[in-house]
C-alpha cells in the first residue's frame, strides 16, 4: 500500500548523441510519411521525439536538411530479398516479389516519397537529385541481379540505360498511384511487373543484337 508520498518520478537515461539522432530522425520519418511536407515543421517533430527545437537544430539544422536526411534513410533500406535461391523460382515470381517490397516501402512513406518526388521535378536541389540518383542506381543494379543480367549489363552499357527509363518509369507510375489516384497499387503492380518482363524477355535481346550488328569504329 501507499505511505502517501509521491511516487519518485522515473529516472531519465541519457541518450548517446547517435541514438538521440536516430531517434529524432524517426520521429520526423514517421511525420514526413503521414502528412504533406509542408504541415510539418521542427517544433512538432522535436516535439514528438522528446528534445528541445534547439537540439534538433543542432543536428540537423532546417526542415529541409532533416528531410533530406529521411528520404536518405528511407532510400537506403536494403532491399527486400527477392527468393533468387528458392528451388524453382521463376523470373516472374522473382519480379513480382521484388516490386511488391517496393510498393510496400513506398505505401509505408507515401507523403515522404511524394514530396521527394515533388522537389526534385521542380528541378534547383542538387542534393535531393544526389539521393535520388544513387537510389536509382541502387535499384538498377537490384532489378538487373533480381532478373539475371548482372553480368550483361556491365558489359553493354544499353542494357543499363534501359532499367534506368524503366526506374524512371516506376517513379512517375508511383506518382499516379501515390498522389493522383489514378492507379491503385494492384494496378501499379500489374503494369510495372509485365512491362520489366517485357523489358527482359524482349526488349534487351533485340538491344544486344544492335550492338553486336553494329560495324566497328574506324
Amino acid at each position: 500500500m501507499s505511505d502517501g508520498s509521491p511516487a519518485p518520478r522515473p529516472r531519465r537515461v541519457r541518450k548517446e548523441p547517435d541514438e538521440r539522432r536516430d531517434q529524432i530522425l524517426a520521429c520526423a520519418r514517421a511525420l514526413f510519411s503521414s502528412r504533406p511536407y509542408g504541415t510539418v515543421s521542427n517544433t512538432e517533430i522535436a516535439a514528438a521525439a522528446g528534445v528541445s527545437r534547439g537540439l534538433l537544430n543542432h543536428y540537423f539544422g532546417t526542415k529541409r536538411e532533416l528531410y533530406l536526411a529521411a528520404v536518405t534513410e528511407m532510400m537506403s533500406v536494403p532491399p527486400i530479398p527477392v527468393p533468387s535461391c528458392a528451388a524453382g523460382a521463376s523470373v516472374r515470381e522473382r519480379v513480382g516479389h521484388s516490386i511488391d517490397a517496393w510498393l510496400e516501402l513506398l505505401d509505408r512513406n507515401r507523403e515522404t516519397w511524394i514530396a521527394a518526388l515533388d522537389m526534385n521535378s521542380s528541378g534547383g536541389d542538387a542534393e535531393l537529385d544526389a539521393i535520388l540518383e544513387e537510389a536509382r542506381d541502387r535499384a538498377v543494379g537490384h532489378m538487373t541481379e533480381v532478373v539475371g543480367l548482372t553480368a550483361l549489363s556491365r558489359e553493354h552499357a544499353e542494357v543499363r540505360s534501359a532499367f534506368r527509363a524503366y526506374s524512371g518509369m516506376a517513379e512517375a507510375t508511383s506518382r499516379e498511384w501515390l498522389k493522383q489516384g489514378r492507379l491503385t497499387r494492384a494496378q501499379v503492380h500489374l503494369l510495372l511487373q509485365e512491362v520489366l518482363l517485357n523489358l527482359v524477355e524482349e526488349v534487351v535481346p533485340r538491344l544486344v543484337e544492335t550492338v553486336r550488328d553494329r560495324p566497328p569504329a574506324g
